[in-house]
């Protein structure tokens, strides 16, 4: 994508490598350019919180509001009921109302950690389709909106095409979803003056079905922006670990692993996470980012410091960091290590420790970890470990217990209540 943006905003974007692509930059740059401009994203309330595969998209809208203009975060209570097939390989469970309405809730406080919300021209609002989705007269939807769709089209459209050619089943329902966000966007313009969405690069088709949309029906210009589809240095899909996803909500991932998650990212990640998930300047990330040796370790907890701040506060931020700064700016003891909470419900009359060095992330597998017992590199408190089917109840682990794997490779389990 080639464009010299003049905006502070997508100036922002393009310099920190938040996007992918945009429907029309230059278009989009003058609009920015114009006054205070109104952008939304949509989250389907399918959990009680997202996951920090979702912060991407909640930092544009931050830096969005930061520069001056209005972010419209829109929750899919009437789309939750349908469910994205985006690349998906199969239908997503359908939730009742009450379930949809609880989780809304809940996420409305994660999103009070990064925007400020209010009345004026660039306060943030929080809005639910279910408002205008569940008042629909079918009829009048087909005839005044699904009249502008081609059936060819949208089977043309990657995400579902290559639902299709694996031969998995695609139900009219979650075909429906694509026009019922496309109708979104012209709702959010005609109810909020929305002129923008922004997405993940995989809602690209959905994005231009909207704008489209708004063309024949109203006759007025949308625009559309998306973020690459992060995955970490290894493959993996961004907030997804070992243990499971990361939680944004404190009640589902406390803010000492939220912490840890960051202070475990890989040496290749740093520098683009600094820009991507902090708000630190971008010429201090790129420095940051190239450090190398024992000096990384010091930029990882920078910005694990910098991440947990935003979303849960400097006072969490520093309780999480304190036993990793004893180590790396006192010379204390291995306090610092990546770490995994259990509950005493989880840890129950006991977990094996072939399951442990899984969720520590030391070993990848069952049969990895197994592996590591049988070749006398996997270590319990600094002992060797020898026996497999080991099971540690909520007495053995205590506060924690420390696991090894070879030299060099350590975490701790830590009993979380």
């Amino acid at each position: 994508m080639t464009c010299h943006p003049k905006s502070d905003f997508l100036a922002v974007m393009i310099e920190r490598g938040f996007v992918a692509d945009c429907t029309d930059c230059d278009g989009l740059d003058l609009a920015l350019t114009q006054g205070p401009l109104a952008a939304y994203i949509g989250f389907d309330a399918t959990a009680p919180s997202l996951h920090v595969g979702s912060l991407i998209q909640i930092m544009m809208l931050r830096w969005l509001q930061q520069t001056g203009h209005r972010p419209i975060v829109l929750m899919g209570g009437g789309t939750t009921k349908v469910g994205d097939p985006s690349f998906r390989a199969e239908a997503r469970p359908l939730l009742a109302e009450a379930e949809i309405a609880a989780n809304i809730a809940s996420i409305r406080r994660v999103f009070a950690a990064y925007l400020r919300f209010g009345p004026g021209p660039a306060d943030a609002v929080m809005v639910n389709n279910a408002d205008w989705l569940d008042e629909l007269n079918y009829l009048a939807f087909l005839r005044d909106v699904g009249r502008h769709f081609s059936v060819n089209r949208m089977l043309a459209f990657e995400s579902v095409r290559s639902r299709l050619e694996r031969e998995q089943s695609l139900s009219f329902l979650e075909f429906n979803y694509m026009v019922l966000q496309a109708y979104d966007f012209l709702e959010l313009a005609r109810r909020h003056g929305c002129r923008l969405q922004i997405g993940g690069s995989d809602q690209w088709g959905n994005i231009v079905n909207g704008i489209e949309l708004a063309r024949r029906a109203d006759g007025i210009e949308l625009f559309g922006l998306t973020s690459p589809l992060l995955t970490t240095a290894d493959g993996r899909k961004m907030g997804k670990t070992a243990s499971g996803a990361v939680w944004l909500d404190a009640a589902m991932l406390n803010p000492y692993e939220f912490w840890q998650f960051w202070r475990n990212t890989a040496d290749a990640d740093v520098g683009r996470f600094l820009r991507l998930y902090t708000e630190l300047p971008v010429a201090e990330c790129a420095r940051l980012g190239a450090l190398g040796g024992a000096e990384i370790n010091a930029v990882k907890v920078r910005l694990a410091d910098e991440a947990t701040t935003l979303l849960h506060g400097a006072a969490a931020a520093a309780a999480a960091a304190a036993p990793a700064r004893a180590v790396f700016e006192e010379g204390g003891s291995g306090e610092a290590l990546p770490t995994v909470a259990l509950s005493r419900a989880e840890v129950g009359a006991g977990i094996a420790v072939v399951q442990l060095l899984v969720r520590t992330g030391l070993a990848r597998s069952g049969k990895e970890a197994r592996r590591l017992i049988a070749e006398g590199a996997a270590r319990l408190d600094d002992a060797e470990l020898s026996d497999p089917g080991l099971i540690l109840d909520a007495a053995r682990i205590g506060a924690r217990v420390k696991l090894t794997a070879g030299r060099k490779r350590h975490a701790l389990a830590v009993l979380a209540d």
